[in-house]
């Protein structure tokens, strides 16, 4: 197997690293499009949360309110595990626009529903179109980037979580305020075919000569697995019943379980083939990124802690929901340029210690009665907590990508970061809905397992980190 490659640029390649080499003639409309389309995947996720009371006020369908976010997600992660398929059969130019072909015409649905079960195509549509836009950002870098810029590029990636965070509840706010919900979609449809334009000329029509790969076959039994783990974890977490979501959990785990069974024996796999066998190091990748994405679904629950304990303001509470967005997008970026190889070992440890120093900070400060410094201190921990997903999290992903000099693996590997993501955060939001109402009846309660629960995650997250560096130290 081959080990995890820690240069910054191939043999030949200018030594340009730097943001203006990213922002640079070449590499300007690749990262346009790249970064535009994680960035419409993840305003979409906060717009669409703001507008739906307003939605359901106007159509009716309150008892199918949870699951506008349900399909959205289950479409996601189907799409997902078809990215290097997709874009091995058509290229990265018809692939994106494939893409934003499915999430513009679920907006323009979802923008015109009369009534709930038509917005819930919409929001099927766009989750298939959202997935395929969040995995070819992963995918594709290689093709379109040296590889010198990959840190950079991912760290801009990361970023635009953080501003879908901040921009997605103000766009949604805005337009529902002035009941105009249906608007913030048509918006979502303009800036679709804003970027369908630039792909044209920032994207290739094929993979450049030694990229290219045949399509493989479609893994079936590992998608069908996968995607019901997905649908029960998602039902899990809308659940408010403590056994049935507890039931709902254990089948999804075990749903997983057939999973990694089905790629150690399939002759097809949604991850590369290697991702399972004894003594691999992708495995800790994943699961590195995974248990980050785990912890990130905190999140959740803070504006309704910033506004029950703290007496927070919807807009204040709504942005202590979004500190720790603030700290992981600042984070990527900064530790984007990072690239030693000491350096970046280092940076893949400290990341989860500060989640779990975050998280623990941020949860004994959950007091009765909380004052001013108090609350600014939450900020403060949530930050912290913040800063060390995005640190973390943008060395692992180019990690992933060099850990194998195939391309075709390469680029399946990419593609399997999304995957592990979407899957993560549907765990996580149902994890992070047991913990609450394992800790009620009171609110103090529940923010305290959830934020001490999820403290113990980022020591977990610091446990395979270090497992995953020795196992690629020892050559194994």
């Amino acid at each position: 197997m081959s080990q995890e490659s820690e240069t910054t640029a191939r043999p030949g390649a200018a030594t340009g690293d730097g943001w203006r080499d990213l922002f640079g003639p070449a590499a300007r409309g690749p990262m346009a499009v790249l970064g535009g389309g994680v960035a419409l995947y993840a305003i979409n996720v906060y717009l669409t949360t703001s507008l739906l009371p307003s939605a359901v006020a106007e159509i009716g369908g309150m008892e199918l309110y949870a699951w506008a976010m349900t399909v959205f997600l289950i479409a996601s992660v189907i799409t997902s595990m078809l990215v290097s398929r997709i874009l091995s059969g058509h290229g990265p130019r018809r692939s994106y626009w494939i893409a934003l072909g499915l999430f513009g015409a679920g907006s323009l649905v979802a923008a015109v529903a009369p009534t709930m079960p038509v917005l819930l195509v919409g929001r099927g549509l766009q989750g298939l179109g959202g997935g395929l836009l969040a995995g070819l950002a992963f995918a594709v870098i290689r093709t379109v980037l040296p590889e010198r810029l990959w840190r950079r590029a991912f760290g801009l990636l990361s970023a635009m979580w953080g501003v879908g965070n901040l921009v997605g509840p103000v766009l949604g706010g805005l337009f529902a305020q002035f009941g105009a919900w249906r608007g913030a979609f048509v918006l979502l449809v303009i800036s679709t075919l804003g970027i369908a334009l630039l792909v044209r000329r920032a994207m290739p029509d094929q993979h450049p000569a030694g990229q290219a790969s045949a399509p493989a076959a479609v893994p079936v039994l590992s998608l069908v697995l996968l995607t019901l783990a997905t649908t029960a974890v998602s039902v899990a977490s809308i659940n408010e019943q403590p056994v049935i979501r507890i039931a709902l959990i254990a089948v999804a785990v075990i749903l997983v379980a057939g999973f990694v069974i089905a790629e150690r024996a399939g002759s097809v796999q949604v991850l590369p083939a290697r991702t399972f066998r004894r003594g691999s190091v992708l495995i800790w990748f994943y699961l590195s990124i995974a248990a980050l994405a785990i912890g990130s679904t905190i999140e959740t629950f803070l504006p309704l802690f910033g506004q029950r304990i703290g007496g927070l303001s919807p807009l204040g509470a709504g942005l202590l929901g979004a500190s720790l967005s603030w700290g992981w997008s600042l984070a990527s970026i900064l530790s984007s340029g990072v690239s030693r190889p000491a350096a970046t070992r280092v940076v893949r440890l400290v990341g989860p210690a500060l989640v779990a120093i975050g998280l623990a900070g941020y949860t004994a400060l959950q007091l009765t009665d909380p004052g001013p410094v108090l609350i600014g201190l939450w900020f403060v921990a949530l930050i912290v907590a913040g800063t060390g997903i995005g640190m973390s999290f943008v060395q692992w992903m180019p990690a992933v990508m060099a850990s194998s000099t195939d391309p075709a693996e390469a680029q399946q590997a990419a593609a399997g970061v999304n995957t592990v993501q979407l899957i993560s955060n549907a765990f996580g939001s149902a994890l992070a809905g047991l913990l609450v109402g394992l800790g009620g009846p009171g609110i103090i309660g529940s923010a305290q397992v959830l934020g001490y629960g999820y403290a113990v995650v980022g020591v977990l997250a610091l446990v395979v980190a270090a497992r995953a560096l020795r196992i690629r130290t020892s050559g194994k």
